[in-house]
C-alpha cells in the first residue's frame, strides 16, 4: 500500500485553515497578502504575539489539537490584561520534514474549536518548514473604546493587590505533564495538567476592570515575576503574603505531600490569571464583579512606596527565594 502523499504549503491553508477565515470579510479567503482590519467606530486596536516552540514551551508529542487552542488561548490572556475585546488572529507555523497531514487537521480542529468559543476569526499567516523544532506562533487582534485600556503603569501605594482564580496550577500541572507528582491521585495530577494545557484567558473579567483597575497583567511568567512588572512600570514597591495566595485543592494537596514548596507555586508561570492593583474603595465593586462571573478574585496584598516585591509567610517575615518566574534567557 502506498501512502498518501503530504499536502502541500496551499493545499494545507485551503484545506484546513481557509474554512477558519470564513467569519472574517477582511481575510479575503486568505487569498491575499493581507487582511483589511476595520475596527469599530472610535476604537483603538490591541495587538499582540506569542511564540511556542516544541521542547521549550511544552514537551514533545502533545496533542495538537490542545497545543492550538492553548496556543490561541495565551494571546487572549493578553488581550484580556489590556481589557480588550478579541475580534481575531493571524497564525505562524514552522513545521518539522515529519509532520502529516493528521497533525494539521487535529491543530485546526481546535482552533476552529476555541475561536467560535471565543468569537475570534483566523486573517491571516505563514507557513514553513524548518529543520528544527516545530515553532508555533500567533498575533491576536482586539479593541477597546477609544483608548481605555488596562496597563501595567498606574499602581499607587495603598491600593490592594488581587488575583483571579487560583496560582500555581499550571506549573504543578506542567510537572505532571512530564511524569511528576507520581504521589498524587489521578484524578489531581489530571486537574492540574489541564490548567496547564489549557488555560482560560479572562476576557469578560480584563474588559470590567477597565474603569475599577489601576494597572494590570496576566500571570505567564510567575505571579511574583509579574507582580514585579506592574511595581517596575507603575514606579512602587509591592508586598504579598503567601496564606493569601488562592490555590487549588490540587495545589493544596501537592503542598501537604512534601513535593513541592510554596516558592515553586508563587513563582511558577502560566497560569494566565490576572494579577491587578485598584484602590481600597474598589473592593465592594469587585465583590459583585466576581459573584456575576463566577470567579474568585482574592486580595493577596497592598502596592507600597519603593521599589520590589516582599512575600511574606505566616509568621510575617519576608521569603528568601531562588527566582521570582521564568525567564527566556
Amino acid at each position: 500500500m502506498t501512502s498518501r502523499p503530504k499536502s502541500g504549503e496551499f493545499d494545507l491553508i485551503a484545506r484546513f485553515f481557509e474554512p477558519l477565515s470564513r467569519a472574517a470579510p477582511g481575510a479575503f479567503a486568505l487569498g491575499n497578502d493581507g487582511a483589511l482590519l476595520t475596527p469599530p467606530e472610535g476604537a483603538s486596536l490591541v495587538v499582540t504575539k506569542d511564540l511556542m516552540v516544541a521542547g521549550v514551551h511544552y514537551p514533545e508529542g502533545e496533542d495538537p489539537a490542545i497545543l492550538a487552542r492553548r496556543l490561541l488561548r495565551v494571546n487572549l490572556s493578553d488581550l484580556a490584561a489590556m481589557g480588550a475585546v478579541a475580534r481575531s488572529y493571524a497564525l505562524g507555523l514552522a513545521l518539522p520534514a515529519d509532520f502529516d497531514d493528521a497533525w494539521v487537521e487535529a491543530f485546526a480542529a481546535g482552533l476552529a474549536r476555541d475561536q467560535e468559543a471565543f468569537g475570534v476569526a483566523l486573517i491571516g499567516g505563514d507557513t514553513v518548514a524548518t529543520a528544527g523544532p516545530t515553532v508555533l506562533s500567533l498575533t491576536a487582534f482586539g479593541t477597546v473604546a477609544g483608548d481605555a485600556c488596562l496597563t501595567r503603569a498606574g499602581g499607587r501605594a495603598g491600593d490592594d493587590i488581587y488575583v483571579s482564580g487560583t496560582v500555581g496550577d499550571a506549573t504543578l500541572g506542567l510537572r505532571a505533564v512530564q511524569g511528576g507528582l507520581a504521589a498524587l491521585s489521578p484524578e489531581d495530577r489530571g486537574a492540574l495538567a489541564a490548567r496547564f494545557r489549557l488555560p482560560e484567558p479572562r476576557l469578560a473579567l480584563g474588559a470590567a476592570l477597565v474603569d475599577i483597575a489601576s494597572c494590570a497583567i496576566d500571570v505567564s511568567d510567575g505571579l511574583v515575576a509579574d507582580l514585579g512588572h506592574l511595581c517596575a512600570e507603575s514606579g512602587v514597591a509591592a508586598r504579598i503574603g503567601v496564606d493569601a495566595v488562592p490555590l487549588s485543592d490540587a495545589a493544596r494537596r501537592t503542598l501537604d505531600g512534601g513535593e513541592v514548596e510554596i516558592a515553586d507555586v508563587v513563582t511558577g508561570g502560566d497560569d494566565y490569571e490576572l494579577l491587578f492593583c485598584t484602590p481600597p474603595s474598589a473592593r465592594e465593586a469587585l465583590d459583585t464583579l466576581g459573584h456575576r462571573l463566577g470567579l474568585a478574585l482574592t486580595r493577596i496584598g497592598a502596592v507600597e512606596p519603593g521599589r520590589g516585591v516582599t512575600v511574606v509567610g505566616a509568621d510575617g517575615q519576608p521569603l528568601a527565594l531562588g527566582r521570582t518566574g521564568y525567564q527566556h534567557f
